[in-house]
């Protein structure tokens, strides 16, 4: 009974202030400020060369594009389990959820060396054209962010694999461990879908 009231009152808590930690939410924002300037340049650069754009666009596989999205995304709504499980104080549920969210978000960094490698083998680099110097940088920029959120899941997955071992609560600490690790992983979620959307989907001509 006191593990409950203290998984309540955590979970009460938690509900009356931002998830996770206000550090992250403000790296959050300026990363997006970022991404929001790049993608304003490839904007201009494809108004300018709507051709070039648009015959470089049809060059991408758009199949390992979606696989990429939908890779991601189920990762996402494991982690948003994993949250949901660690706010109701359920340790062993909490640990399924981390690992399922790294295990298929592992996935996406498969596709893309997949992807990258096809690339290279039909001589399609930075350097090509416009559009695939903007695609090697802004994938290259995201897929560290992703490399980021892996280490971040291991760190998560080992505190509470800690706390599972001790036959301990969840307690404030990890909690906003895993809200502020969930903010990050689906920032990376989100920033994909733009550059799915602008890179592999959007007509330049």
């Amino acid at each position: 009974m006191h593990g409950k009231a203290e998984n309540s009152g955590i979970e009460g808590a938690r509900l009356a202030v931002i998830p996770g930690d206000s550090g992250v939410w403000v790296f959050i924002f300026a990363d997006m400020c970022a991404f929001a300037v790049f993608f304003l340049l490839f904007s201009v650069g494809r108004v300018a060369q709507p051709e070039l754009y648009e015959a470089a666009r049809q060059q991408l596989d758009l199949q390992l594009g979606l696989a990429n999205t939908l890779i991601l995304l189920t990762s996402g709504a494991f982690m948003a389990a994993a949250a949901r499980t660690a706010r109701a104080g359920n340790v062993q549920g909490t640990l399924h959820n981390l690992l399922l969210t790294l295990g298929v978000g592992s996935l996406f960094g498969l596709s893309k060396a997949v992807e990258w490698s096809a690339k290279f083998n039909h001589g399609i680099g930075l350097t090509t054209n416009e559009f695939f110097t903007y695609y090697f940088v802004f994938t290259g920029i995201h897929f560290l962010h992703f490399v980021i959120g892996l280490g971040v899941l291991l760190v998560l997955i080992a505190r509470v694999r800690d706390i599972s071992v001790q036959g301990g609560a969840m307690d404030g600490a990890s909690l906003r461990w895993i809200e502020a690790g969930g903010a990050y992983w689906h920032m990376v979620d989100l920033l994909w879908i733009v550059l799915f959307a602008m890179l592999y989907l959007m007509r330049a001509a």
